[in-house]
Formats: structure tokens, C-alpha cells, sequence
């Protein structure tokens, strides 16, 4: 199991306040990790469960849709742990308009913080990681970097190019120690998703498409991140990783 082992390591993970960053917060931390959260919104209660088990947690607020802070942020993630070994790319907003209807200002904002601020702190991150000679970048991906989904064009679109940032970096940075690989969610229980969850019919037909009988939740994608940030994943690259109860394979 030491390949699983990220004693040492420190993690920067993006949108850990809540839902599938703080999952992945808590399953790098369980692994060994420390973790520096990076939300819009306090991460307070992630970093506290990690420090109760016995492993080092920051909190930053920040609006990482604010690209002129994104080196800043990183700076500080690295005064604070004195190395970035893991950077996981999971902040991300969604908007659910038809696209007739869709604006806009929806689609930028959508757009800067799903895919543009991936796309600039994996850079950031990148050169810190090339120059150490090792590094995991795991961006959070979706259904819908495979599927069009419906009534929600931006965030499709977002998610498509993340799958196609997490393929371009990986064929550039591979020989140099690094892994870039993505993980797809599929349908979980979040607060992403409350808003169909709460309309009955949808809800059910989509649990009956999920062939493992139900919703996902953030538990479910830690041992998956655990992987792809431990050495266990060191040969694999540009590769992203459904975990979805099946959806994809339906």
C-alpha cells in the first residue's frame, strides 16, 4: 500500500469548502497529504476535520475567477507548505439556462472559472513542478466532457476543454515528471446538482440510467484522487477517469 502512501506530500485544492473538493480534501489528507484549501468560500470545516487527523490544513479565501490573483494564491500556497506536490483543479460553477435564453455574462463566468483559471494555475503550478521534477495535476472533469447535456451550454463546453487541457499538458509535461490526468464525475449528490435532484421525475430517471442504483457522493471519488496523486498513477497520463456508478458505460 505505499504506493497509495502521500506521507509528505502537500496538496492545493481548489473549491474544498464543500461537495467533491472537500471529499478529495479529506480522502488526500487521510492518504497522508497536507492540503492547502482554496475557496470562494471558507473551508473552515474541511480544515478542521483535517487537522483532526493529525495532518496540516490551510484555509484561503479567494475568488479564483479573479486571474490576476491566481500567482498570488499559489505564492501563498507555497510560503505556507514550502511545496506543491498535488494540485487538484475542482472550483467550478454552473449555470442552467436554455441556450436561447443563455447569457452572456453566464457563459463568461462560467467559462473564466471552469476552464480559464484551470488552464493559468496548472501553468502556475506547472512550472513550480517542472523545476522540482515531479508533480500530480488533477483536473475535475464531467459527464459532460463527452456529453452535451441540456440546458446548460457553458458548463459543457467548460468541461469539454478542461478534458482537452488535462490531454495538452500531459503531452507536454509527462517527460518531465509529471502527471496530468482528470476524473469525471458522474451524477452526485451535491449542491451542484440540488436543483434536479428536487424535481422527482427527474431524479428518478436518472438513477434508473446509473447501473449501480444511485447517486454518487464525494466519498466515492476519494480513492480515485488518492490514486492519481500517489505514485501508483505514475504511468498514467492525459487520461480521464469515469466515476460515475456506470453512466458512461450504459
Amino acid at each position: 500500500m505505499n504506493l497509495f502512501d502521500l506521507t509528505g506530500k502537500t496538496a492545493l485544492v481548489t473549491g474544498a469548502a464543500s461537495g467533491l473538493g472537500q471529499g478529495i480534501a479529506l480522502g488526500l489528507a487521510e492518504a497522508g497529504a497536507d492540503v492547502v484549501c482554496a475557496s470562494y468560500s471558507t473551508s473552515e470545516e474541511t480544515v478542521k476535520a483535517i487537522n483532526g487527523m493529525g495532518r496540516k490544513a490551510s484555509d484561503l479565501v479567494v475568488d479564483l475567477s479573479e486571474h490576476s490573483i491566481l500567482q498570488q494564491t499559489f505564492d501563498k500556497a507555497l510560503e505556507l507548505t514550502g511545496h506543491v506536490d498535488i494540485l487538484v483543479n475542482n472550483a467550478g460553477i454552473i449555470r442552467r439556462t436554455p441556450a436561447k435564453d443563455h447569457s452572456e455574462k453566464d457563459w463568461f463566468d462560467v467559462i473564466d472559472l471552469n476552464l480559464s483559471t484551470v488552464f493559468l494555475l496548472s501553468q502556475i503550478a506547472g512550472r513550480h513542478m517542472i523545476e522540482r521534477g515531479s508533480g500530480k495535476i488533477i483536473n475535475i472533469c464531467s459527464m459532460l466532457s463527452y456529453q452535451g447535456g441540456i440546458n446548460v451550454p457553458g458548463y459543457t463546453a467548460s468541461k469539454h476543454g478542461v478534458a482537452g487541457l488535462t490531454k495538452a499538458f500531459a503531452n507536454e509535461w509527462a517527460d518531465k515528471g509529471l502527471q496530468v490526468n482528470g476524473i469525471a464525475p458522474g451524477y452526485m449528490a451535491t449542491d451542484n446538482t440540488a436543483q434536479i435532484r428536487a424535481d422527482e421525475d427527474r431524479n428518478a430517471s436518472i438513477t434508473e440510467r446509473i447501473p449501480a442504483g444511485r447517486w454518487g457522493t464525494p466519498k466515492d471519488v476519494q480513492g480515485p484522487a488518492v490514486f492519481l496523486a500517489s505514485s501508483a498513477s505514475d504511468y498514467l497520463n492525459g487520461h480521464v477517469l469515469c466515476v460515475d456508478g456506470g453512466w458512461m458505460a450504459r
